[in-house]
Parts: structure tokens; C-alpha cells; sequence
């Protein structure tokens, strides 16, 4: 696996060096022709993502449909969510989600019943005999997969449960009703709903190591004793250039026991800011990582903690930590994503030589409050079949409109796409595209760069 992480990592950085990207939002690389999800269904495999529901419109929205065939509600279906005070219950985000699911033909992960972490106040600060917590425990768990039953593939039923040593966590579940809460709630979630895939949830489990040899032997335990557990979570939550070796032995044993494997969480953060090397590794990790999962016939599922680097958690609890997703935060693929598509049986587009499509910015008009600006896509030695325009403004300018091209603005950083119908640059030839901005003060013409 070492050796075949070196082959991957130096030839991204020779693809890296070819299209001139420099660190991460700076510039943009080409799609897969096939999506994610076609790539891992033709594998036996499901690609999936977390997703926040209110982000389910526009680009966000429209690539957590076209790529993924599985979501996770990143934070709606944890119980300080759900309900934050007791009997009262909020179930919009999670229903949101299960909806878009459904509308784009996905799978759903439920995540997750039973944790440590994210609970209502009401439920941790609550003074509980050990009868009355095992009643509130299999109340909210029948409650929830009851409600979703039919529609939930699988469910992160226990997250968390181990200490580093592989002994058990000490939580309001262990304390309070010792180990067998977690056979309980493995029970109840099957009463619930009997067709819903149950897992246990855990990180810094991906390679053989104490606290992954420790959920190993719950599970046996639990498969002898006849309780209802159908599958492993290995989080991946990983440092660039991290993958355990073990990565796929550890998944081939865990699959040998006759439960499936999902690589649940992955991300892989580096120390920002990002740059082409570090762009590469990560790229090498995911490979690996993907590449590890489709060899090993029970290992279901690999779902990226985010696609979005917009969207990620690494910044907020790891200061000085990011850029860990497959998508740079214009939503632009990183190498890290065509590192997916290829462990899966992808190919990606030969981006053309260096400079031999550029794109060209002008203001057309301007008065008082807004002007108009026009953005020409020139190809001269090669071809493009799509294109993506990325700039960033450095004077407080905002678009209010654009023809022949979606353009999504985050703060002063804006992208364009091609429209459906220009999407195609011959050799010699080239496209334009147009829209209307406001600005104040100042109106410098920004540096483009053309994916």
C-alpha cells in the first residue's frame, strides 16, 4: 500500500505542476466524466456525504445529488437536535434531508442514537436511576428509527463507545447502565425498525490497533450472544499523510466475522494554507483509503464528511487545520475528488497544456451603483468540453446577475460555470458570458483563472 501511495502522490503532482494550481481556491480542476455514485454503484459500492439541510439548494445542492448516493444529516438526527426539551421534538432538518434523499434516489445513514456527546441538557443534567435511563434510552431510540422506519439504510446506532486503551467510555450510557447498553440499544433499533442496517460508530479504529482489536471483540461478542449488529463504522477522520497500513487488513477482519464495514466520516485535514504538495498527499490518502474499502466485497460504504470544505468542521475544532474535503470551497473538485473517482475505476479529463485556454475579464459598462461585466474563454492548441471561471474581488463588488454561465459568489470569492449549451471551446475558438454587478467606491478589474 506504501508503494502504491507514492506511485499516486507523484503522479498528481505531476498533474499539478501541468494545470498550474498553486493552493487551494486558487484554481480548479476538471470533473470526472462519470459521477461518484455511478462509479460506486458499478463497484457493488455506495459513496455518500453529510450534508446540512439548509444547504440543499444551488451548486451545494445540486452536487450532494449528482455525486452521492447516500447522505448523513451531519448534526439533525442527534438528540440535543431532535429534542432539545423533553417531548418536545423538532424533526425539520432531518425530514428535510430525508426528503432530498428520496427526491435524488439516495440512501439515508441515520446518525446517530446513542452517544456521549450532543445531548440535551435536560437529558444530561437529569438525575436518573439506571430503570428510568434505560426507559428514556429505548423510548428515544423506538421514537426516532419508528419514525423514519422504511426510509433509514443504515443506522450509527452506539457512536463513540471506547477510550483510546479499549476500555469503555465512561458516559452517561456506561455509568448508568453499564456495558450491555450497548446490546440494548442495538435491540430496541431492531424493533424499531427490523430491515435498517445497525452499526457501532467509532474513530481512531481504521487500523488494527487496541481500541479497534476491542470494538473487534464486542462484535464477536454481540454476533454470539444472537444481537441484532450488522456492521462496523470506521469514522476516518485523518491527518494528511496518516492512512493507517492496516487499513485493509482491518477491514478484511472485521468482514470476517459476517458483518458489513463503512468507512463513515472521512476527511483528511492538513495544516493550512494548502498547496500542491499537500494537495497530492491528500489526494494519495484518499485513493487509499477508497481504494482499501472497494477491495474488500463487505466493506458497503465510503462517506466523506463533507464534500465541501465550506462545509467541513475541521477549522472550528482544529485551529490552524483544513481544506479537508474533496471540494475546495467554490465547490471546485480538488485532486482529492478525481482521487476518489479513480480508486472507484474513474477516469478524468487531461486537462489542456498549460495557457492554451485562458479567460479574459472586462467591464462592458459601469455607472453610479453597478456596472456590467463580460468574461470571453479562449482555447488556442487545445479544446475544452466544460470550464469553470473563478476570481476573487478586491473592492466589495457583488454580482447581481449573469447570462450564459451560473455564477455562485461566497464573500468576495466568485465562481462561474459554463451553461448547459456553451460548454464546448474548439480549438480557435471561444465563449462569452455576461452579468451585472454592484460596487462602490472602486472597481478593479480582479485576476481570473480558468478551470
Amino acid at each position: 500500500m506504501r508503494s502504491s501511495r507514492t506511485s499516486v502522490r507523484a503522479c498528481l503532482a505531476a498533474l499539478l505542476t501541468a494545470v498550474g494550481l498553486f493552493a487551494a481556491g486558487t484554481g480548479t480542476a476538471h470533473a470526472a466524466d462519470t459521477p461518484l455514485r455511478d462509479l460506486a454503484a458499478a463497484k457493488g459500492k455506495v459513496i455518500g456525504t453529510a450534508v446540512t439541510g439548509s444547504k440543499l439548494t444551488g451548486t451545494y445542492g445540486d452536487l450532494a445529488g449528482a455525486q452521492f448516493s447516500s447522505l448523513t444529516p451531519g448534526n439533525a438526527m442527534k438528540w440535543g437536535t431532535v429534542e432539545p426539551t423533553r417531548g418536545s421534538f423538532n424533526w425539520s432538518e432531518a425530514g428535510q434531508i430525508v426528503a432530498f434523499a428520496q427526491a435524488h434516489h439516495q440512501q439515508v445513514r441515520g446518525h446517530t442514537l446513542v452517544w456521549h456527546s450532543q445531548n440535551p441538557s435536560w437529558l444530561t443534567n437529569g438525575s436518573w436511576t439506571s430503570a428510568q435511563l434505560g426507559s428514556l434510552l429505548q423510548n428515544h431510540i423506538g421514537t426516532e428509527v419508528g419514525r423514519y422506519k422504511g426510509k433509514i439504510a443504515a443506522w450509527d446506532v452506539v457512536n463513540e463507545p471506547f477510550n483510546e486503551d479499549g476500555t469503555y467510555r465512561s458516559t452517561l450510557w456506561y455509568d448508568g447502565l453499564g456495558s450491555g447498553y450497548i446490546a440494548s440499544a442495538l435491540t430496541w433499533a431492531h424493533a424499531a425498525d427490523p430491515d435498517a442496517k445497525l452499526y457501532i460508530n467509532d474513530y481512531n479504529v481504521e487500523g488494527v490497533n487496541t481500541k479497534s482489536t476491542a470494538l473487534y471483540n464486542l462484535v464477536k461478542s454481540l454476533k454470539a450472544q444472537g444481537v441484532p449488529v450488522d456492521g462496523v463504522g470506521l469514522q476516518a477522520h485523518l491527518v494528511l499523510g496518516q492512512v493507517p497500513a492496516t487499513l485493509q487488513q482491518n477491514i478484511q477482519r472485521f468482514a470476517d466475522l459476517g458483518v458489513d464495514v463503512a468507512v463513515t466520516e472521512l476527511d483528511v485535514r492538513m495544516a493550512l494554507p494548502a498547496d500542491s504538495t499537500k494537495l497530492a498527499q491528500q489526494a494519495a490518502d484518499f485513493t487509499s483509503v477508497v481504494a482499501a474499502c472497494a477491495a474488500v466485497a463487505r466493506c458497503v460504504n465510503v462517506t466523506v464528511w463533507g464534500f465541501t470544505d465550506s462545509d467541513s468542521w475541521v477549522p472550528s475544532t482544529f485551529p490552524g487545520y483544513g481544506a479537508a474535503t474533496p471540494y475546495d470551497e467554490n465547490y471546485a473538485p480538488k485532486p482529492a475528488y478525481h482521487g476518489i473517482a479513480e480508486a472507484l475505476g474513474g477516469t478524468t479529463t487531461t486537462p489542456p497544456p498549460t495557457g492554451a485556454c485562458t479567460a479574459a475579464y472586462s467591464v462592458r459598462s459601469q455607472w453610479n451603483a453597478g456596472f456590467t461585466g463580460q468574461v470571453t474563454v479562449s482555447c488556442s492548441g487545445a479544446s475544452l468540453s466544460s470550464w469553470q471561471v473563478n476570481w476573487t474581488y478586491g473592492a466589495g463588488q457583488q454580482i447581481t446577475q449573469a447570462w450564459n454561465a451560473a455564477c455562485t459568489q461566497s464573500g468576495a470569492a466568485v465562481s462561474c460555470r459554463n451553461a448547459s449549451y456553451n460548454g464546448s471551446v474548439p480549438d480557435g475558438g471561444s465563449v462569452t458570458f455576461g452579468f451585472n454587478a454592484s460596487w462602490s467606491g472602486s472597481n478593479p478589474v480582479p485576476t481570473v483563472s480558468l478551470g
